[in-house]
């Protein structure tokens, strides 16, 4: 057993400050993957800063009619909040699909944010892994890799990001909040993941000593029209092996607009845009979407075990468009 301190922060200039004076220490909320992760001997903080206690636990409209959700808010309270279902169903979708119903009345949106990979490279102390030890190699590429990265690999790391919340955020250009020492700051989710490159053990674009204090989702009308589907290979709690958000806003049988992310095929939410740009405009048509998806997978780049994921991830976007496709002309 590793010993480690444990504080609890009642506001956030005292949770920040905590972290400031002891680097070494993390942020706990619902603890569902840093706990997994400390047993596991992955993380090995020597103080747990608690964040449950803080003021941010609330979901309210933004003064230009989007929605602001606090970094506390529970995966379950998200889910069964009637402003995010109503105009952000995408969101609630995936946040059932995540997790069970336990974890889900633990963890909460910022940690949902900064979970790390499942690969079992990864959480296996006796194989190397350039995410957890950088330098080391990645020995998925050779490996176990049935479930890696299709999209923005690189031959460092093949590893997905696990999130079924995030891909929804990412189709609906999500916007962190922070606050560190320094004072607050925002950082949108395209630049909140960083690519994999050759620093896979660098995931996000926080600066140092930054705590998340919420999500907020810029007004969308397309948004209230959207659905999340996860394919996972077993029906009950199970990381995806492919997933999408999707909203779609046809008129006159033309795509006026969308909104696409892909989840399970790369190592953050990876948003369709090539997609989206040759579907705006276009024919609200399977054809069409599957040429879309066919833009978008060009720059697939499959290892000898995932090449089906091209195909699931196609597939994908033809269906779920076609369904918000029909259930717009009914």
């Amino acid at each position: 057993m590793r010993e480690f301190g444990y504080e609890r922060a009642f506001d956030v200039p005292g949770a920040v400050a905590l972290l400031g004076a002891a680097p070494e220490a993390r942020f706990l909320g619902g603890g569902t993957n840093l706990i997994d992760l400390m047993k596991a001997g992955v993380e090995r903080p020597a103080l747990l800063i608690d964040v449950r206690e803080l003021p941010l636990d609330g979901v309210e409209f933004t003064h230009d009619g989007g929605l602001r959700i606090g970094a506390t808010v529970t995966n379950s309270d998200l889910a069964a909040h009637p402003e995010v279902r109503r105009h952000y169903p995408a969101l609630a979708q995936a946040v059932l699909a995540g997790a069970s119903g336990q974890l889900r009345n633990m963890a909460t949106v910022g940690g949902n944010l900064l979970q790390r990979t499942r690969c079992g490279y990864f959480t296996d102390l006796s194989k190397p892994c350039n995410k957890r030890a950088p330098g080391s190699g990645c020995p998925a590429l050779t490996g176990e890799h049935h479930n890696h990265a299709i999209l923005g690999a690189s031959e460092h790391c093949v590893a997905t990001h696990p999130s079924d919340m995030a891909v929804a955020l990412a189709a609906f250009d999500a916007v962190i909040s922070y606050e560190t020492a320094d004072g607050p700051g925002e950082l949108p989710i395209a630049e909140f993941y960083r690519p994999v490159g050759d620093t896979p053990h660098i995931e996000t674009s926080l600066p140092p000593g930054a705590l998340i204090t919420g999500v907020t989702l810029p007004p969308a009308p397309v948004a209230a029209h959207s659905r999340y589907r996860k394919v996972r290979e077993r029906a009950s709690y199970a990381f995806a092996i492919g997933s999408i958000a999707a909203a779609l806003d046809v008129q006159d049988a033309v795509v006026r607009d969308v909104r696409l992310a892909f989840g399970a095929v790369a190592s953050r939410p990876w948003r369709a845009r090539a997609a989206e740009r040759v579907l705006i405009g276009g024919p609200a048509s399977a054809e069409a979407y599957a040429s879309a998806a066919d833009a978008e997978l060009d720059a697939a780049e499959a290892l000898p075990e995932n090449g089906y994921k091209v195909t699931l991830t196609r597939n994908l976007v033809v269906a779920v468009l076609t369904e918000l496709t029909e259930g717009a002309i009914r």
